[in-house]
């Protein structure tokens, strides 16, 4: 990052933005979380974002030990882009700025990315309303595993081994029935839907989110 962007600020606040307040420099944080990814599949996650304009985050985010390239082994024999450890330090705050940020008004009509909507699954996961569980989601060739316990949801890259459901499906319906007035069994029926194993797991996991709520509008006097 160049001297001009950055701040002549002495606060922790003003450093860490130092860091990772260039645009894109978040969201790039955000695709990784669930694991790492080849560069052509960052770009699909943010595919508003130009190819350089994304390299560039990279470079910086790895100058910065945010982020790290390395060579999977084989069969794979490809590189990957991965978060360090003080990269997966920033996973709290992504996660309370998703919720902050989930109750602004909806201003943009693209889709969510993969990684997107499993981190509104977090910010909007609903304890109360959860039921003890081990699900699989298929979103293309994305697959992520999410195991509810006591309350608590861990939602992690990859398959699922013996899950109560598996949902197989496409970012749009999947957010259409989990946080919009899309029935499970309405998805399932227009055939946007399958699920795997047992139906009623995976209405009740569906039923284990909540939408965000919206802010209220400014009281005129």
């Amino acid at each position: 990052m160049s001297d001009k962007r950055r701040y002549d600020d002495p606060c922790g606040i003003a450093r860490g933005l130092n860091v990772i307040g260039e645009r894109w420099a978040l969201l790039v944080v955000r695709e990784l979380v669930f694991g790492p990814k080849r560069f052509t599949d960052l770009h699909r996650g943010l595919p508003t974002a130009s190819q350089n304009v994304l390299s560039q985050r990279l470079r910086e985010l790895e100058a910065a030990d945010v982020v790290r390239r390395r060579r999977l082994g084989p069969p794979a024999a490809t590189w990957v882009y991965e978060l360090t450890e003080w990269g997966r330090d920033l996973e709290p705050v992504l996660f309370h700025l998703a919720r902050w940020g989930s109750r602004s008004p909806l201003t943009c009509g693209n889709e969510l990315s993969a990684d997107a909507l499993m981190f509104a699954l977090r910010t909007g996961f609903d304890a109360d309303a959860a039921r003890d569980g081990t699900y699989e989601i298929r979103l293309g060739d994305d697959r992520f595993h999410a195991v509810v316990t006591d309350g608590r949801l861990r939602l992690e890259r990859g398959t699922a081994d013996e899950p109560d459901a598996v949902l197989v499906t496409d970012v749009t319906t999947l957010r259409s029935v989990v946080f919009g007035d899309r029935g499970l069994r309405e998805a399932v029926d227009d055939g946007t839907l399958h699920v795997e194993r047992d139906e009623e797991a995976a209405a009740r996991f569906a039923a284990s989110f909540r939408r965000p709520a919206p802010l209220k509008p400014a009281q005129t006097r």
